[in-house]
């Protein structure tokens, strides 16, 4: 394992919580995996997933304030749901205390909670192995979700994003537009009806 990484993960470990810590090594050997499925650089893809929770040693109340405190851009969403600046937080954690200058790195963390339109091939690689890694709790269509991460990457993201979606409207949560025009961005891109 490459010697930042290792160094990392010593550095985290006291941080987090057992099941927290779990996550992080499960999505850091997704990752790892994907991105040989994809010929992508797997130390760079397990370097973002090792990081990409690591803003998560606060609490949601924790997360406004840091972002304040570090003039932390954060979209209407994040504010609205507290807990997604977990991912604007990394970014800048990975940057000014992991010393991570690498901008595709960088923009993997910031986006693996809400994703995005033109996301790169390392940005579906952290979103997709956030949801699939192996100690992440059944849900529906995860099972599925795991076999297309595999086989058609944008296929995955459409559907963990079309998961995420079915799960806030049951729960109550409000879905907003711009998560609706995402999901309608990755059905189109999925079927084959734009290039990206």
């Amino acid at each position: 394992m490459d010697a930042t990484i290792n160094k990392i993960l010593k550095d985290i470990r006291p941080q987090m919580r057992c099941e927290r810590y779990e996550h992080t090594l499960g999505v850091m050997y997704t990752a790892s995996a994907l991105a040989f499925r994809y010929e992508y650089d797997p130390t760079k893809a397990m370097l973002a997933g090792v990081l990409h929770d690591c803003a998560k040693i606060y609490t949601c109340k924790d997360y406004v304030a840091e972002c304040t405190r570090y003039g932390i851009e954060a979209t209407a969403q994040e504010m609205a749901l507290p807990h997604l600046l977990h991912a604007p937080l990394g970014a800048y954690y990975a940057e000014h205390k992991y010393g991570v200058t690498d901008p595709d790195i960088l923009h993997a963390i910031r986006v693996h909670t809400l994703a995005g339109k033109d996301l790169s091939i390392l940005d579906k690689i952290v979103y997709v192995a956030d949801y699939i890694e192996p100690s992440r709790k059944e849900c529906p269509a995860l099972s599925r979700i795991r076999m297309l991460a595999f086989t058609d990457i944008n296929k995955a993201v459409y559907a963990k994003l079309d998961n995420v979606v079915n799960y806030l409207k049951r729960s109550g949560y409000e879905v907003t537009d711009t998560t609706l025009e995402l999901l309608d961005y990755y059905k189109k891109i999925s079927e084959g009806e734009h290039n990206e």
